[in-house]
């Protein structure tokens, strides 16, 4: 946090969107956002959920093979796929992930050019970080958030009227 104009610093921001993204994953094991962003554009968004015109696991529950859940695709596949069907060039972008990416969403983000990782969490049984770092991909952890995002929109609507009568 940017403590002069109490912004958040843009990594902040980013895992921030992403931490919203999560929150429409239906699969109650995990909720995980991924946000891609490249010149602080975001490209793309994705969250844990399951595959078009088929059941979420809120409503059918969870299919479990080998202690996962198979029936959701997670959020890094679903923000790649977003970026594909939209035309979203990745080559060389971030990916704002609330959880370390399993094994296999690494090599897809590697796969795509993905060149950084930013994350809250990490993410158990998986090779991603190994795979990162052979692959050159910078992985940045941050903390999580520790204040909440707050609204003031009584000052909001006072300035506005202000404005108006000059």
């Amino acid at each position: 946090m940017n403590k002069e104009n109490n912004r958040p610093k843009w990594d902040e921001y980013f895992l921030k969107l992403a931490m919203l993204a999560s929150e429409r994953s239906t699969c109650p094991r995990m909720h995980c956002g991924c946000v891609l962003v490249k010149d602080r554009f975001v490209l793309a968004t994705g969250y844990n959920g399951s595959l078009p015109h088929q059941p979420h696991c809120d409503e059918a529950g969870c299919l479990i093979v080998d202690n996962h859940c198979v029936r959701t695709n997670h959020a890094e596949i679903n923000a790649l796929v977003q970026a594909a069907i939209h035309g979203g060039a990745i080559k060389g972008a971030t990916a704002y992930i609330t959880n370390m990416s399993c094994t296999t969403c690494s090599k897809a983000l590697i796969t795509a050019g993905i060149k950084r990782v930013v994350v809250f969490s990490d993410f158990h049984d998986t090779l991603a970080t190994k795979f990162y770092n052979d692959s050159g991909v910078k992985i940045t952890k941050l903390e999580m958030p520790d204040r909440e995002i707050k609204y003031n929109l009584k000052d909001y609507s006072s300035a506005k009227k202000t404005e108006k009568s000059k």
